[in-house]
């Protein structure tokens, strides 16, 4: 079982939260207000860790969301959730379920897919749901001779290959945490992974497995979409309070703050609205893709069509327009008139409107 001594792994941690029901009887600002103290610490450790967030309210019972964290070490982890826990909402917030693992190469010699990606690397799609538990053997298993693991192995992956539409995610957790395993499966049709998880009962493996329960079923959203499945003030509120000015427009953002190339997510009269900065011309539309309301903000911007794909299932949206020109959605999403004030970006009125360019510096 020993790894090469240059394989480098990533620490990975799935944190299920359950939200105290004493938050939903405070004040509705101070709910919106720490919704976005609580969402602008998770976003100011984008460049320390890769997270996912996924709801469950509506699912379980137990747990309302999931952050689906993967870092370099084990700092990273830490740091962010003593920075969690000092937010206010964080003081409502339980952890019912945590797991820890680590990314590595398996044991066992399986055909060589060209498309998969490495198991050393955690890489999210844009599947609308993750299927996670963690997976106990048998001391049994680990008796049996190697062939014959690595036999019974081989009809495993025979008919998960069947249900090519889901992606598995294995981790290990052999010394770091209670169970051997976490897998996080990901896919679209949670009826699909029903059918593979029936059939993977009958394999002769499957009488090796000790444990694999609880069972959580996970539906990827926006960060701030997450939050609202909490209930009580939106989290758009606390911005969104900001009285408009005369004129219809609200300050959302600097220049600064979106520099030529990205993205950013903002709020202007109680709307998630998107802004790019694309070759020093800002605009705004809507932030949710009308398909399945994927965060366009989080999406690939194309300089040369002035367009956004949607992260999710590749919709692509007119930056000036918002017409759809390719992909699964069938409806536009509003776009919001812009204006600059020095360095300070506002946006008005949702309709269409001329591209505002930033002054060159």
């Amino acid at each position: 079982m020993n790894s090469q001594p240059s394989e480098k792994r990533q620490a990975v941690r799935f944190a299920f939260y359950k939200l105290d029901g004493a938050w939903r009887r405070l004040p509705a600002d101070r709910q919106a207000a720490s919704k976005l103290e609580f969402g602008e610490v998770i976003e100011s450790f984008h460049g320390r860790l890769l997270l996912r967030p996924y709801g469950l309210v509506g699912i379980r019972g137990d747990c309302d969301f999931l952050l689906w964290q993967v870092a370099e070490n084990l700092d990273a982890l830490v740091a962010l959730q003593t920075a969690l826990n000092r937010t206010d909402l964080g003081a409502y917030l339980g952890l019912p379920y945590s797991y820890l693992a680590m990314t590595r190469r398996s044991i066992y010699e399986f055909p060589e897919d060209p498309n998969a990606p490495s198991r050393l690397v955690i890489r999210p799609s844009d599947a609308r749901y993750l299927f996670v538990y963690p997976f106990v053997k048998t001391r049994a298993w680990y008796g049996l001779p190697k062939p014959e693991r690595q036999r019974m192995m081989d009809e495993h992956v025979r008919i998960g290959r069947k249900y090519p539409s889901i992606r598995l995610n294995t981790t290990y957790s052999y010394g770091l945490d209670d169970q051997e395993f976490i897998v996080a499966f990901e896919g679209d049709e949670p009826a699909e992974f029903l059918d593979l998880v029936m059939e993977l009962r009958e394999s002769e493996a499957s009488s090796y497995t000790l444990r694999d329960t609880p069972t959580f079923t996970c539906v990827q959203m926006s960060l701030w979409d997450m939050l609202d499945t909490l209930g009580g003030a939106g989290s758009v509120q606390a911005v969104a309070r900001r009285p408009a000015r005369a004129d219809g427009f609200t300050p959302v953002a600097t220049l600064p703050e979106l520099p030529p190339g990205t993205g950013k997510r903002v709020y202007a009269a109680g709307e998630a609205v998107a802004l790019f900065n694309v070759n020093g011309s800002i605009y705004a539309i809507s932030n949710r893709c009308t398909h399945a309301r994927g965060s366009l903000s989080e999406g690939t911007v194309d300089p040369a069509r002035c367009a956004v794909t949607c992260p999710w299932h590749e919709g692509v949206f007119a930056l000036e327009t918002g017409q759809v020109l390719a992909g699964p959605p069938s409806l536009p999403v509003p776009t919001y008139q812009v204006k600059l004030e020095a360095e300070t970006v506002l946006i008005g009125p949702a309709g269409a409107h001329e591209p505002t360019v930033a002054p060159r510096s």
